[in-house]
């Protein structure tokens, strides 16, 4: 797309088709930097853009130079757990892209001093440059990242408490016990993440198109605190067809999609 200031949403036929696209986009940025540096996210919606970007590495996509930091991760959880955000980023993407761990950064939850290591976190983004695009995904409640509603649209780095449906939500990976889920966070903030060059968010099932309906159509709010993309002069919203159910605009993305390119045919409406 030539011109940015926009929310760009595109409606896929099913969770492979959204990690297909999504892995097109991030690898046009890697391939594009000298030192790439990427933003990426948890749960289940991106597990296809990592299987396909694992897919493009081994055809030949250089990921050498390519930095990544991580959206969050739980308090009080070591990183060798192996549901501790260390661990799955280390499993899902770090590995499976072939990346070199020594430039893949996830926030310190288990630092004697949080506060200082949020503070380091939001420091080494900076020192690195920026991130070039944040790949998100979005909780059924509306939260990035582990920015729950009622945060602040321009939060930094910090702690926050998980709400009791993300706990439930997220018991699928503690043995179904919610109670097994942290309390607590570190997370990127709202602002932190807005300050990314681009953004891209995926989502996928039927339970995302409440949040992915308000995200994308709904009044800015800190009631959900995806609505913040609707700030941002570059985001990519990807979503497949169960996500993309209750959204009021269908025909007018997929025009816009469809029409894309034809920006050099002539405008009946042009001046002059």
């Amino acid at each position: 797309m030539p011109y940015a200031a926009r929310m760009e949403i595109i409606v896929l036929p099913d969770a492979d088709a959204v990690g297909r696209h999504a892995a097109g986009i991030i690898a046009e940025t890697i391939a594009a930097g000298p030192q790439p540096v990427i933003g990426v996210a948890t749960g289940s919606s991106p597990l296809a853009t990592y299987r396909e970007l694992a897919a493009l590495a081994a055809r030949g996509l250089d990921v050498s130079r390519t930095t990544a930091f991580a959206l969050d991760e739980y308090v009080g959880l070591e990183p060798g757990h192996p549901q501790s955000y260390h661990a799955v980023i280390d499993r899902e993407v770090t590995r499976r892209i072939r990346l070199d761990p020594a430039r893949v950064h996830v926030p310190d939850g288990s630092a004697d001093h949080l506060e200082a290591a949020c503070t380091a976190y939001e420091d080494a983004i900076a020192a690195a440059g920026g991130v070039d695009i944040q790949l998100l995904g979005v909780g059924a409640n509306g939260h990035i990242g582990f920015n729950e509603p009622g945060s602040s649209l321009g939060s930094s780095t910090r702690v926050k408490t998980l709400a009791p449906g993300t706990r439930r939500d997220n018991a699928r990976f503690f043995g179904g016990d919610p109670e097994a889920v942290p309390i607590h966070c570190v997370t990127q903030g709202i602002g932190t993440i807005l300050r990314a060059r681009r953004l891209l968010l995926v989502a996928t099932g039927a339970a995302k198109a409440d949040a992915v309906a308000t995200l994308s159509e709904g009044p800015l709010g800190a009631y959900c605190p995806a609505t913040a993309l609707q700030l941002h002069p570059d985001t990519t919203v990807v979503v497949d067809e169960a996500a993309a159910a209750k959204l009021t605009l269908r025909e007018y993305y997929d025009f816009a999609r469809d029409h894309a390119n034809d920006l050099s045919r002539p405008s009946r409406f042009t001046n002059g």
